[in-house]
């Protein structure tokens, strides 16, 4: 699985955000002075989109009537409906492709009605209540031949609402404002009357399920696991097989707008590490990948190939396949297997490198960016003079250059956590924190009593690393041999000396065509330590500071300041691997050791991000054009439970202010969209001020794609199109997409 996006909130238009609660300490009295909260300004404009999109756009004439098209998920969803917990990407990719939804998001990440379902939406009256009247498309029917009308929306806002408990429900924001809804003048008039004023009407009814679904509670909680009986969509859902692992969609014959040109559409679940083998044995046509794949597909269509060492098989000697296969990312045990099976393997590999011709690599930037989480509930990151420092202590494009340079991506550092570059609430508010300034970084700590070469106690038996899970006694997931330190090391500034030009140092390894960078660290159950060195470059547990190590470890009371830096372990964390070797050697600069602790996939974000195991972590979260309703929760206050625990909804680092909860319901509760982007980025700015949690780059958007298939690839922002979707015209030219990249 990818490990860039650990969050469980998918990006709009999908509700699966409702699936999970979105989830900043005051500032100390007399010692810190916030700096102008910039971005705060209505004259500020948003822009455009870093990237556009790499699809293979061509006109529908220019595609060929029929065919199934093969596309890569992670998993068979658990779930159709996409108002359960337990729905994930998979459900949102079915719903996009077989129901309606009032608003579907734009290249640029902005909510537009669509047509096929709604002739216009606005709102008609404000006072004495905000009334919205939907007119519907006159040809709009359901797969049985009912029309879609105001039942199937009332159906939906009862099941929402919250006040039905019967109904097992993700989320309920933006239906719970409702009042009522009824028929307007005529059956295709449908007018939702709202309790209080809601900014994000816009975000409701997308998707919107039948009333068959959404009409009872049996219907609602288990009848569309595993079957939608009635869609709406140029598709509809056929069958989910879950022993092949294919959810399989056809053409909707009720369909009244623009023909699907495939016949199917075949979601078929593969494992993300396997995803390169997946496209050259044809299994599947499109498919997410990660920076090794992409890169395997760029060698495989340049000019030279990857070149084969079996020319003259027999006088090739073992020590020259091994070479040639640890320099194609075979990795040592695949080496050690003996010349005859190393052979076979890399006569497998040649020939789906071959295949790999077919298809070229689309790609663009996900809405969605990877954030420092810092856990501020506990330990030395409770104090947010040490969370400052943290900030400051980081090059943030450097990072971005890292992540995204090699992938011929631009490396713009995000300025918003509550908008990418495009949105219309995107406002670049990071000078609200500030960037690398390590004097500033220095300072904050010594204010904070963090001295060099202060007295450091030995840890008792079973101590972990300073934070807010100290003093367990039970060992993070992997136990001790899933821990790395890494010690400071004065002669390392955030970036070796012998670096190459592309960034890697000399520990930096290269997995198969891919970046690496400690691509094969901590899966093998040995404990490492880096001396400031990238990721691979380790040395045992504990080892000492070399000599010349500057001033020591930063200590106060005894304890010296060490975080802990929760990473996963499993396929496609390599760059999380690397972007986390970064952030702890510019750590070092500034004094601040780190533990890195490797967990498993399944353990990381349940056992550690949500339970509030660990000091720094790396995850995402997906852009949303409604960031009044669904980052809320991600930047609420925690509150005190009635059973004594602590609410933090989807707030994971902890930290949040009674002032960023105001605002965002503020932008919540008014009618006036510059009004709302205004709010937005005023608590953008605090949220940036209180140092929870760093926005670091957008993610990158790799998709292998079959050559030959149009209208699909890197969407970027914008909601797939699922009918123009399909395979040219034999004779017909592809023109280079115009994607900004």
């Amino acid at each position: 699985m990818s490990h860039d996006v650990v969050g469980p909130r998918p990006s709009r238009p999908s509700p699966a955000c409702r699936a999970v609660t979105r989830s900043v300490a005051f500032l100390a009295a007399g010692a810190l002075v916030v700096p102008f909260l910039a971005g705060c300004g209505s004259d500020e404009k948003a822009g455009r989109p870093l990237a556009g999109q790499d699809i293979a756009l061509v006109a529908r004439d220019k595609v060929t009537e029929g065919g199934t098209l093969r596309w890569a998920v992670d998993a068979v969803p658990e779930t159709l409906n996409a108002y359960q917990a337990d729905a994930d990407a998979g459900t949102t990719r079915i719903a996009q492709a077989v129901l309606p939804s009032m608003f579907r998001l734009d290249v640029n990440g902005r909510p537009v009605a669509d047509p096929a379902y709604l002739e216009k939406a606005e709102v008609i009256e404000t006072e004495p209540r905000q009334v919205v009247q939907y007119k519907l498309n006159q040809q709009a029917v359901w797969s049985d031949g009912r029309e879609i009308g105001a039942a199937d929306f009332v159906a939906q806002w009862r099941a929402l609402s919250g006040k039905d408990t019967a109904f097992w429900t993700a989320r309920n924001a933006g239906y719970d404002r409702i009042e009522k809804i009824e028929r307007g003048a005529s059956d295709l008039q449908v007018r939702v009357t709202f309790s209080r004023p809601y900014a994000d009407w816009k975000s409701l009814f997308s998707p919107l399920y039948p009333k068959d679904v959404m009409g009872t509670p049996d219907a609602f909680n288990d009848g569309a696991r595993r079957k939608l009986d009635v869609t709406a969509g140029p598709f509809r859902l056929d069958r989910v097989d879950t022993a092949v692992k294919d959810i399989v969609l056809t053409r909707n014959p009720r369909w009244w707008g623009r023909p699907a040109k495939l016949d199917e559409i075949v979601l078929h679940a593969v494992p993300r590490d396997q995803r390169a083998t997946a496209l050259a044995d044809g299994t599947v046509d499109l498919a997410d990948i990660d920076p090794s794949e992409a890169e395997r597909i760029g060698v495989a269509t340049s000019a030279d190939g990857a070149g084969s060492p079996l020319v003259g098989a027999g006088k090739t000697s073992a020590k020259k396949l091994r070479s040639w296969a640890l320099a194609h990312g075979f990795d040592s045990d695949e080496v050690r297997t003996g010349q005859k099976k190393l052979r076979k393997a890399i006569t497998r590999y040649l020939e789906q490198q071959d295949a790999l011709r077919s298809f070229d690599v689309r790609k663009s930037l996900e809405p969605a960016y990877t954030q420092l989480a810092l856990n501020g509930s506990g330990g030395p990151l409770a104090d947010e003079r040490v969370r400052r420092a943290v900030a400051h202590a980081l090059d943030r494009e450097e990072l971005a250059k890292v992540v995204l340079t090699p992938l011929g991506l631009p490396a713009v550092p995000v300025g918003s956590h509550l908008a990418l570059s495009g949105q219309a609430a995107y406002a670049d508010s990071s000078n609200a924190l500030g960037g690398q300034d390590t004097e500033q970084a220095e300072a904050l700590l010594a204010d904070a009593g963090w001295v060099a070469g202060g007295p450091v106690k030995k840890p008792k038996k079973g101590e972990k690393a300073a934070g807010p899970e100290a003093g367990k006694g039970d060992e993070p997931d992997g136990g001790k041999e899933g821990e790395y330190i890494v010690d400071s090391d004065g002669k390392n500034d955030g970036k070796n000396d012998d670096e190459d030009k592309d960034g890697r140092g000399p520990g930096d390894e290269k997995g198969r065509h891919g970046e690496g960078g400690g691509k094969h660290l901590a899966q093998d159950g040995k404990q490492y330590s880096g001396q400031g060195g990238a990721p691979g470059a380790y040395a045992p547990k504990g080892t000492a500071a070399p000599a010349g190590a500057v001033n020591g470890p930063l200590a106060k009371d005894g304890q010296a300041l060490n975080l802990r830096f929760v990473l996963p372990s499993g396929p496609g964390s390599e760059t999380l691997n690397t972007v986390a070797g970064r952030i702890s050697r510019m750590l070092e600069k500034v004094g601040i050791l780190t533990t890195i602790t490797k967990v498993s996939d399944e353990s990381y974000f349940k056992d550690h991000i949500a339970s509030g195991d660990y000091d720094l972590a790396l995850y995402s979260w997906p852009a949303s054009a409604f960031p009044a309703t669904d980052a809320r929760p991600v930047y609420a206050k925690p509150v005190p439970a009635a059973d004594g625990s602590v609410n933090v909804e989807q707030n994971y680092t902890r930290v949040g202010t009674d002032q960023v909860d105001q605002l965002f319901d503020e932008a919540a509760g008014t009618l006036d969209d510059e009004e709302a982007r205004d709010l937005i980025r005023k608590a953008d700015s605090r949220i940036w001020a209180a140092a929870g949690s760093i926005p670091l780059y957008q993610r990158p958007q790799l998709v292998g794609a079959r050559k030959n298939l149009v209208n699909a690839g890197a969407f970027g922002f914008q909601t797939p199109v699922y009918e123009d979707m399909g395979f040219l015209k034999k004779g017909v030219k592809i023109s280079p997409s115009p994607s900004g990249h």
